[in-house]
């Protein structure tokens, strides 16, 4: 679909710039802590959870708590671990994934990292697990986009899936070397354009050709905007 090329490359440049920003090219662990909150907050309400702590600074929102914790699996050492893993056994991680998003939003623990047994449900997985590991010459973001609408259209657990597909967008933007310091924060640009994100992961599902150009475009700009908002973060830092 035309379009789409330019989009990618626009979003690789944004992020490639916050990578070379001063204030990032040995303080980036500070932007990342930024970018990862910002990314936390938004995650949370697209899931229709809340973004902010109580006054007595407990988490008492069950969709917040799970994004925070999966936002700590993809920060400082947790990430590289969970990075390697990702590049050989991806279904592990999107289970572990879920165990962390969904733990307070399943009155039965053992449905937790575990996919739907619905017809389908693991083939699809298995389909998405083969695009990470090399299935594909894609674009990195073409592919974060692709495994992030495949993920929200086959809700494989139930539960949380959307958390799990922002992460999982994540981390192919990290193993890719399209953000490697995961500084990038494409969540708030979803956020303030919810209901286009929405209508567009709708567009993907259905499987048309315009549907998904239209989401993969989305998404790429997304990614654009959020290496706009991760220079704004390390400004903010130098300043």
């Amino acid at each position: 679909m035309p379009g789409i090329s330019d989009a990618a490359e626009r979003a690789r440049s944004a992020l490639g710039e916050a990578h070379r920003h001063a204030a990032n090219r040995r303080e980036w662990a500070k932007s990342a802590t930024e970018a990862s909150v910002r990314a936390t907050r938004a995650s949370s309400a697209l899931d229709g959870g809340r973004t902010e702590l109580d006054p007595s600074g407990a988490i008492d929102d069950p969709t917040l708590s799970g994004a925070m914790r999966v936002a700590q699996a993809l920060d400082g050492e947790a990430l590289t671990n969970l990075s390697g893993t990702w590049k050989r056994a991806p279904l592990q991680v999107l289970a572990r994934l879920h165990m962390l998003a969904a733990a307070d939003l399943v009155d039965d623990s053992d449905r937790l990292g575990r996919p739907r047994p619905e017809p389908g449900v693991g083939e699809r997985l298995e389909l998405l697990a083969h695009l990470v590991t090399g299935g594909t010459r894609a674009p990195a973001p073409v592919i974060a986009a692709v495994v992030h609408g495949d993920l929200l259209a086959l809700r494989p657990f139930g539960t949380a899936d959307g958390i799990v597909a922002r992460a999982a967008s994540r981390l192919i933007a990290v193993t890719s070397g399209l953000d490697p310091h995961n500084l990038g924060v494409p969540e708030a640009s979803w956020l303030q354009r919810a209901s286009a994100y929405r209508s567009a992961a709708a567009g993907f599902a259905a499987g048309t050709e315009q549907g998904v150009g239209n989401w993969v475009i989305l998404c790429c700009g997304a990614m654009e905007a959020g290496g706009r908002e991760a220079v704004a973060i390390a400004d903010a830092a130098q300043a």
